[in-house]
């Protein structure tokens, strides 16, 4: 009997299953939930999916809204995430820019490397890059490696 929610095998092999936008970003909240818990934060869902923010963490002190983004490196070994949202509608790809009020941590997840890095966005950014690999000119200024950012901060 087969399980109605559950794809053939054939459509589920690795390829197919990181193809999907919507199964690459479920796959970086569900890393970014057990990074988190693993840091000792309590993790929180909002219930709907239209919140500007995936996650909601917090500890004895504080409490953070965290967006998670999943990433792969690019051929230089770095992860860039435009601080925007982008969804396609009837009206073709629309995009705006991420509420950077409502959103107090990036997540971005790396399938690359299984790792989940974790960076506060400026005010007035329209992207994030970190990079995994050291650049091979060797320039240390103005780079922002991404094992720098293992943890909350």
């Amino acid at each position: 009997m087969a399980i109605p929610w559950k794809l053939p095998v054939s459509q589920f092999g690795m390829d197919g299953f990181f193809h999907h936008t919507k199964t690459k970003g479920d796959l970086g909240v569900l890393k970014a939930q057990l990074d988190l818990a693993l840091q000792g934060y309590v993790v929180s869902i909002p219930l709907t999916e239209h919140a500007p923010f995936d996650l909601v963490i917090s500890d004895e002190t504080t409490s953070k809204t965290v967006q998670v983004k999943t990433r792969s490196l690019d051929k230089r070994g770095a992860l860039e995430v435009r601080l925007a949202s982008v969804w396609k509608d009837s009206r073709g790809v629309q995009r705006r820019p991420a509420d950077l009020v409502a959103i107090d941590l990036y997540c971005i997840y790396c399938p690359d490397t299984d790792e989940c890095y974790y960076i506060r966005p400026c005010p007035g950014s329209k992207s994030i890059k970190l990079r995994v690999r050291t650049p091979k000119n060797g320039q240390r200024k103005r780079i922002r490696m991404a094992k720098d950012h293992r943890e909350v901060p």
